[in-house]
């Protein structure tokens, strides 16, 4: 079995770690020698909201309701949306508050560690749910029972696939540069997995509560209650649409969605309560409208930018066309109608959760109005989870790997133009997404063919 001797899980943990914080070290290093920066700008609005926070000022104080009841409250809690472009839950902002009064780089080490801590949580969800354990002997094989060398021999196996699906985690360079570089996309892969790894051992409350506070965080992870559904009513077993809706409407369902809306409705109503509308606007409704003419990966971009409004313009001198195309429908229509619908398609059984997450995430992420290599990972952290049931040839798996790359350098090479040489390359930038968008569909709709 010489094909399975790989560095151990610890080996792969401990390096990731110590690649983490080398990084972090030298990002300080670099940040103060050199014009561009590593760290990442989003870093400084989350360290910046978070001085807000803790230093209430005049024009710097909560808004909510309840500081407006009690105004001496005011002299404690500060806004964090004072900080312009801070458009995320307070709760990040609190946690961030080390920053302050701890070490600058405090929210990185939290990241890289957030990091870490999804390399576990894949690794255990790889043993436990994923790659299965070896099976027990029926007394009609007891004659084929695999002896005690046998059953360590395929431990050592499944521990050895286990370790290096989950390496392609840690050791992922997109993965662990994010995180050092500042972002906090990996808090939210973690409430994300901590949801998965509940649901998956049958957890329900848990997962609920869970699920809550991860749409809290960030409102995307809503779109994996509808796969959670099927798989709570046992969607698998239904026959026929009232069999099927019976198992989506149901005593343990509904319990499902009130126990994830109400924590939902719960955080959101506390931080209502203290930050008020701010809250509400930066941190869901600025999202719904947001318009975004810069360039990204989704083809919307090229749209928005054409049929942007001109200051001083009003409802009657813009014409039809760019209402519709800057309506949030326009993108959210199709974009919710397939998440939705594959969570429904594929949420039946509690072993397809992974996949069912998979592939409502990579359309969530390719239809979105803006999309970025951020949002990648929101996905990248499910792929190790679904690897091992992929049956596909080296050719193919390649193949994937080569568009999945090959269209996003396609649309970099034309982004480069744009950005540092000021080159007016709008319309090629928008045709290479929309082949970044076919090149992605074809590689989900692969994985999904692939997938047994």
């Amino acid at each position: 079995m010489s094909s399975w001797r790989l560095p151990s899980f610890r080996t792969i943990l401990v390096s990731s770690i110590a690649l983490r914080v080398g990084l972090i070290v030298y990002s300080e290093w670099h940040d103060q020698n050199s014009i561009v920066k590593y760290t990442d700008i989003d870093y400084r609005v989350f360290s910046d909201a978070a001085r807000f926070l803790l230093h209430p000022g005049p024009s710097n104080y909560a808004q909510g309701p309840l500081t407006q009841a009690i105004p001496v409250l005011r002299g404690f809690i500060g806004d964090p949306y004072t900080r312009e472009t801070y458009r995320y839950t307070p709760l990040l902002a609190l946690l961030l508050a080390p920053n302050m009064w701890l070490y600058t780089a405090f929210g990185k080490y939290l990241f890289a560690a957030s990091d870490i801590l999804n390399g576990i949580l894949i690794y255990r969800l790889l043993l436990s749910n994923v790659l299965g354990t070896s099976s027990k002997p029926t007394k009609a094989k007891v004659e084929d029972e695999p002896s005690p060398q046998q059953q360590k021999v395929t431990e050592r196996e499944r521990e050895a696939k286990a370790t290096l699906y989950s390496a392609l985690h840690l050791l992922n360079p997109l993965v662990f540069s994010i995180s050092t570089r500042g972002s906090s996309e990996s808090v939210l892969a973690s409430l994300v997995l901590l949801t998965l790894y509940a649901a998956l051992r049958g957890r329900w409350d848990a997962a609920a509560i869970l699920l809550g506070l991860s749409t809290h965080w960030k409102i995307y992870p809503v779109i994996y209650g509808v796969a959670c559904l099927g798989v709570i009513g046992g969607a698998d077993r239904a026959r026929g649409w009232k069999g099927y809706m019976g198992a989506l409407l149901n005593v343990r369902t509904a319990r499902f969605t009130l126990l994830s809306a109400g924590t939902f409705a719960v955080l959101g109503g506390v931080c209502y309560l203290i930050w008020g509308y701010p809250f509400l606007y930066e941190s869901y409704l600025y999202h719904i409208h947001r318009l975004d003419h810069r360039h990204n990966f989704s083809p919307y971009f090229y749209l928005t930018y054409l049929t942007y409004p001109v200051p001083g313009a009003t409802a009657e001198t813009t014409d039809i066309l760019g209402r519709i195309v800057r309506s949030p429908l326009t993108s959210f229509m199709p974009q919710m109608g397939l998440a939705v619908g594959t969570g429904l398609a594929f949420g039946r059984r509690e072993r397809d959760l992974p996949f069912a997450w998979f592939v409502q995430t990579v359309v969530f992420v390719i239809f979105n109005k803006v999309c970025t290599s951020q949002y990648f990972l929101w996905y990248l952290i499910l792929l190790p989870l679904i690897l091992p049931r992929l049956a596909t040839t080296r050719r193919r798996a390649l193949a994937y790997v080569v568009v999945w790359v090959g269209t996003q350098a396609l649309w970099l090479a034309e982004a480069y133009k744009l950005e540092f040489l000021g080159k007016n390359v709008f319309f090629g930038l928008w045709v290479r997404s929309l082949v970044y968008v076919v090149g992605n569909a074809w590689v989900l709709g692969g994985i999904m063919n692939d997938y047994s």
